[in-house]
């Protein structure tokens, strides 16, 4: 039995707002709201098979710093709309991105983006094709190539099952998402299973730092990132072109981020000294 994401949203209690997509999609936005009003906010781009709601830690932590955290769940993740574990086109993506960003911008004049994993690459994507002021980046566990062994190489047959059934049905999800030490095995509302033409979409290898990024951005990465080595993310970070960038590991933390006291304080520390 699927799960029925719009009863889910009916029946979801804590503050959250929808997005209309120009293609009749609705996009679920989680709210971690201030004690007051705020014009300042911070969306959430959550990682591959997750979404929104397991960085509340997070959330609930910047926003006692004045700031308004808002999740997105990307078309066909969390509590959005959409075939599950897939996308349909990289414009599509884009579109949607930029419609949040536009649906947003009209609530709050300060708009920074925060990725994590997937979230890192679905915010540059962002920041290049949205005409709206991104006001700065907060990325976390990335880096510029994958640590070896990490995933398991389909076999041949394996392979060939993945083209023939994404040619037929390219919306059918084929492909197994798995790796060592994966979270959110027990919660119904992340993916494991994706399309070819989803997982064609994010690669790292892709991104375009052509053009100049005006805004303050910081990377962090575990010290145990099973994906990203700490090499890897600060190589990232070299090739990302601004002017205004910061550099931190988070001692002791892998991959799947729990969000400690010390990850908290080397971010509010930015966002004190970049947006107060």
């Amino acid at each position: 039995m699927g799960i029925d994401v719009k009863k889910l949203r009916e029946d979801f209690k804590e503050p959250y707002e929808l997005v209309n997509t120009s293609d009749g999609i609705t996009l679920f936005l989680r709210k971690w709201e201030t004690q007051s009003p705020s014009n300042k906010a911070i969306l959430i781009f959550h990682g591959i098979t997750a979404y929104s709601e397991p960085y509340e830690m997070f959330a609930n932590a910047i926003s006692k710093t004045g700031f308004t955290v808002v999740g997105l769940d990307l078309r066909g993740h969390g509590l959005s709309d959409g075939i599950r574990g897939d996308y349909p086109s990289k414009e599509r993506l884009i579109n949607d991105l930029v419609e949040t960003i536009a649906y947003l911008k009209k609530q709050y004049s300060t708009l920074l983006l925060f990725g994590h994993s997937l979230g890192v690459l679905t915010a540059f994507i962002t920041k290049k094709n949205s005409t709206e002021k991104i006001d700065g980046l907060i990325l976390l566990s990335a880096g510029k190539t994958v640590n070896p062994g990490v995933y398991k190489s389909p076999s041949v047959l394996q392979k060939l099952k993945i083209l023939i059934s994404s040619i037929f049905r390219p919306s059918k999800p084929v492909i197994n998402y798995y790796r060592e030490g994966i979270s959110g095995l027990d919660d119904p509302l992340f993916n494991f299973k994706y399309t070819l033409r989803f997982m064609r979409l994010v690669s790292f290898q892709d991104l375009d730092f052509s053009e100049e990024i005006e805004c303050p951005v910081i990377l962090g990465v575990g010290e145990h990132d099973e994906i990203f080595s700490v090499e890897s993310a600060q190589s990232l970070l070299d090739e990302i072109p601004s002017n205004d960038k910061k550099f931190f590991v988070m001692a002791g933390a892998k991959h799947a981020v729990e969000f400690s006291e010390e990850v908290f304080k080397d971010i509010k520390s930015w966002l004190s000294a970049k947006f107060s």
